[in-house]
């Protein structure tokens, strides 16, 4: 999968919408170029920009500022809002664009597309705003086309779109989960990469994206924006579980119990609680005390003793809900896992045998 991060760009500033409505519109700051070179620095693959002006008000005043934004930056971009002609699409690739994309024109103006991906190849994207029963939502979420995922999907790769962003309208990246039976839909329809652009809420979600599978297929991007500016993640820490690695966030245990466990080398110990199991630490050490404690996201607690005499349990054992799930991560990480029916168990730097049971 490829990392995407978007940039919305109305009247020269950077913005945020909440759900998708410009009256909603958060000033971010007065300079998307730079915000996008932050991007660039962080990792990201490619720059996805949106000119809101052009799209709702078809009001160009943004296309400069973009065709300077293209000019300096090092990654590829794609642009989208606005697209409504040849001769528009044909001067963002003169630009140096790499990709355009086409929303609500690949919907009502479909023989544009179908010529611009004849004279254009590889360079027209689809971009589809997909309601829960799988209509096609257009201008800006606003509208109904009659158009439902499939035959879009279907017409649009026939055409010679390159690529498909999928989305739910009407989602909020950082409260909604991704929308995964409309993706896997749309990956089982075309066999051109499908890229998620509606927004992950956390780690977990962005797991999910990468081991969504659909007659074979999987994602080929997803898009991120406001999770990452929010601190849910970090770029360095989504292309790390978009690799198949990452803390995975231990889905089960016994809530409000503290285990003690005596470790030999205390930042050793809290390493692989955090980057292996995905604990957080709710108690780090102070100077002069050589303990920590680290906490499940139900609430299990285990408290890191820089002892040999803590009382160390005879195995430490968690509960889980995908097996399968657990053993492909540890695996991507390298981590040397025994597994029986029911259960995996591995060790921790000073031996323990901690048990993963379903």
């Amino acid at each position: 999968m490829d990392l995407y991060a978007r940039v919305n760009i109305l009247d020269g500033l950077s913005v945020r919408l909440p759900r998708g409505g410009l009256d909603e519109a958060i000033p971010l700051d007065n300079d998307p170029i730079g915000r996008a070179k932050n991007w660039v620095d962080q990792g990201v693959d490619y720059l996805h920009i949106v000119d809101l002006d052009a799209a709702a008000y078809r009001d160009y005043r943004n296309r400069p500022l973009i065709d300077r934004l293209v000019e300096e930056l090092e990654i590829p971009v794609m642009v989208a809002g606005g697209i409504r002609s040849e001769g528009e699409a044909e001067r963002l690739i003169e630009s140096g664009v790499w990709r355009i994309v086409m929303g609500t024109a690949a919907i009502e103006n479909q023989n544009m597309v179908w010529d611009l991906c004849r004279e254009i190849p590889d360079k027209i994207v689809v971009s589809l705003d997909v309601r829960a029963d799988e209509e096609i939502a257009t201008q800006g979420w606003t509208q109904n086309s009659g158009r439902y995922l499939e035959e879009v999907l279907i017409e649009m790769s026939s055409a010679g779109a390159v690529a498909f962003l999928v989305a739910e309208a009407g989602s909020d990246a950082l409260n909604d989960a991704p929308n995964f039976d409309i993706l896997a839909e749309a990956l089982s329809a075309v066999d051109d990469p499908v890229i998620a652009s509606g927004g992950v809420r956390h780690l977990d979600d962005l797991r999910d994206l990468v081991n969504l599978e659909s007659n074979g297929r999987h994602l080929g991007g997803v898009i991120v924006g406001r999770e990452v500016t929010a601190g849910r993640f970090t770029v360095d820490e989504a292309k790390v579980v978009m690799a198949g690695g990452g803390p995975m966030k231990a889905p089960g245990g016994v809530v409000a119990t503290t285990v003690r466990v005596g470790v030999s080398a205390l930042d050793r110990a809290l390493a692989f609680y955090q980057e292996i199991l995905g604990f957080e630490p709710v108690r780090t050490p102070s100077v002069g005390v050589p303990a920590a404690t680290v906490e499940s996201s139900r609430g299990q607690r285990i408290e890191l003793v820089e002892s040999t005499d803590a009382g160390q349990p005879a195995q430490l054992s968690l509960t889980v809900d995908d097996l399968d799930r657990w053993q492909a991560h540890l695996g991507n990480l390298d981590v040397q896992v025994d597994s029986s029916p029911g259960y995996l168990e591995i060790h921790d730097p000073d031996g323990l045998t901690i048990r993963f049971e379903s």
